[in-house]
C-alpha cells in the first residue's frame, strides 16, 4: 500500500518515470485490434474536446476529419455480383480521410493523411483540425497521434465522435471518401 502511495505521489508531481507517464497519455505506439475499446482521456500533443466544444468549433468553421475505414467489398462474392458500398454517415462538412486510423498504414493511407492535413490546414501546422471517428474507437486516437508526429500543433481530438455529436443534437449526413 505504501508503494502505491509513493507511485501516486510521483505521478501527481509530474516526475513519474517514462513507463508510468505512458499510462497517463496512452500507449507509446499506435493501438491495434481491438479498435473498438476504451480509449485514454488524453493524447500527448493534442487538445481533447467534448461534444459541446465540437459543436462550437464546427460552428466556427474549424475543419473536421473523419478517419473511419471504408466498408470493404465482402470476400467470396461470385464474379459479376454487383455490390454497393453502404453509405457512410458523418458530421456535416467533415472530410472523410478513410482508413487512416489503423495502427499500421500502407503508403497510400499515409499519403492520404499527410496530404489531407496539409490541404485542410492550408500548410499552417498550428491551424486547428478536429479528428474523430466513433466513441471508444482507437482510430481517431491513432490518426491524431500521427498528425502530432507530423508536426501539427493544432490537433484537436474528439473522442466521443459521431455518437457524441448526435447526443448533442447534431445530424449526420452521407460522406464521400476523399483521395488526394
Amino acid at each position: 500500500m505504501r508503494r502505491l502511495g509513493v507511485v501516486l505521489a510521483v505521478v501527481l508531481a509530474g516526475a513519474a518515470p517514462a513507463h508510468l507517464r505512458a499510462e497517463v497519455t496512452g500507449p507509446q505506439g499506435f493501438h491495434g485490434e481491438p479498435y473498438r475499446s476504451e480509449t485514454p482521456a488524453t493524447l500527448a500533443g493534442a487538445r481533447v474536446i467534448d461534444a459541446a466544444e465540437a459543436m462550437r468549433l464546427h460552428g466556427q468553421g474549424v475543419p473536421f476529419i473523419d478517419v473511419l475505414p471504408r466498408t470493404a467489398r465482402p470476400e467470396g462474392l461470385p464474379e459479376g455480383t454487383l455490390w454497393n458500398e453502404p453509405p457512410h454517415l458523418s458530421i456535416p462538412g467533415a472530410i472523410w480521410l478513410y482508413n487512416t486510423g489503423y495502427d499500421r498504414l500502407a503508403p497510400a493511407e499515409e499519403a492520404r493523411l499527410a496530404q489531407g492535413l496539409e490541404r485542410l490546414s492550408g500548410g499552417d501546422k498550428a491551424a486547428p483540425l478536429v479528428m474523430f471517428c466513433k466513441r471508444d474507437c482507437w482510430m481517431s486516437w491513432n490518426a491524431a497521434k500521427r498528425a502530432v508526429a507530423l508536426g501539427y500543433q493544432g490537433i484537436i481530438w474528439f473522442p466521443d465522435g459521431i455518437e457524441g455529436w448526435q447526443e448533442q443534437g447534431g445530424e449526420l449526413v452521407p460522406a464521400t471518401p476523399v483521395d488526394f
